[in-house]
């Protein structure tokens, strides 16, 4: 890989599509305004695929067949900044680097104050701004950061705000959208079985019904590196041992609640466990085919996407 100002081209190394609605608006989004110049701003939590999403931007960009330039926001100081950008001290008339078909200004909300303003002065107007010495590349920003709130306290250009926020894409977290949890860990199992040299191993419905209950605060992140364990470990039950741990304390205390009212309520709550276990063990079976899994169950499409809902999928009825 080139290195150019300190930074390393960045290469796409494999993009994995949810399932789930509010995805496929994203991935239609993507595909309308990639072909463009215009900035492109993505707004997530950490782990939410935003570097991911900016590498899809710049391929099927224009540009998509030069080089993208990941710049660190937290680590730039004005002087390499201004090297980096191909700018003068001033922020005018230097020569940027012609190489970059695209701009990833990762963190864009960390970038330091003299920054800001030099990266707003090398950003031109508009498409038609024809002066010497702007920045010719996509531009793309990331920020995990709350910008308004970033602006209303100062510590961020409002200016350089509307300049760069031509769209702004918001990328939900993975407990919004907990349908892509199953496809996204079939990805991972395949790349890092290959990574690592191991057999593939396929996931228990046991270890998907806890890699459902989890919030995942660390988002596909996070699920990459729990399956990264269970491919690495050989070992599922070691890997998951905490989250599994998590999910136990929740379901006795789930338990408890229930025969603290009524031997009825504990009951329903027996009975909706067993049929979690049922529905997660054929959509293994069936490898996350519903209308197979239906079948298998004996019951309706329909009723299964119900219960899908039920157990915690946000949007099933998009799935077939």
């Amino acid at each position: 890989m080139d290195k150019v100002g300190g930074l390393i081209e960045q290469q796409e190394v494999g993009f994995v599509f949810g399932t789930s609605r509010a995805m496929r608006i994203l991935e239609s989004a993507i595909a309308e305004i990639a072909p463009t110049s215009i900035p492109v701003l993505l707004v997530g939590e950490s782990g939410t695929g935003k570097e991911m999403f900016a590498n899809r931007l710049h391929r099927l960009s224009a540009n998509g067949g030069k080089a993208l330039a990941r710049i660190p926001c937290a680590a730039m100081t004005p002087e390499n900044f201004s090297s980096l950008l191909g700018t003068s001290a001033n922020g005018r008339g230097g020569t940027p680097h012609r190489d970059w078909g695209t701009f990833l200004f990762d963190e864009i909300s960390e970038l330091d104050p003299a920054c800001q303003r030099k990266l707003l002065c090398a950003l031109p107007e508009d498409e038609a701004d024809g002066r010497e010495g702007f920045l010719r590349a996509r531009v793309v920003s990331t920020t995990s950061r709350n910008l308004d709130e970033e602006m209303r306290v100062g510590r961020f250009r409002s200016e350089l705000y509307y300049r760069i926020n031509g769209v702004c894409l918001r990328l939900p977290p993975l407990r919004e959208r907990k349908e892509d949890i199953a496809p996204l860990a079939e990805f991972f199992l395949t790349k890092h079985a290959a990574k690592l040299g191991r057999v593939r191993p396929s996931i228990s419905p046991k270890t998907f019904d806890a890699f459902l209950d989890h919030s995942w605060p660390g988002n596909i992140r996070e699920l990459e590196n729990a399956v990264k364990k269970i491919v690495a470990l050989g070992d599922e039950e070691l890997a998951i041992a905490e989250l599994t741990a998590n999910r136990s304390t929740s379901r006795k205390a789930e338990f408890a609640a229930a025969r603290g009212h009524s031997l009825k309520a504990a009951a329903r709550a027996a009975s909706r466990e067993a049929e979690r276990e049922l529905i997660l063990e054929a959509l293994t079976r069936t490898r996350w085919n519903r209308k197979r899994a239906a079948q298998d169950l004996q019951i309706s499409y329909k009723s299964l996407l119900y219960k899908l809902k039920q157990i915690g999928f946000a949007d099933s009825k998009v799935n077939s």
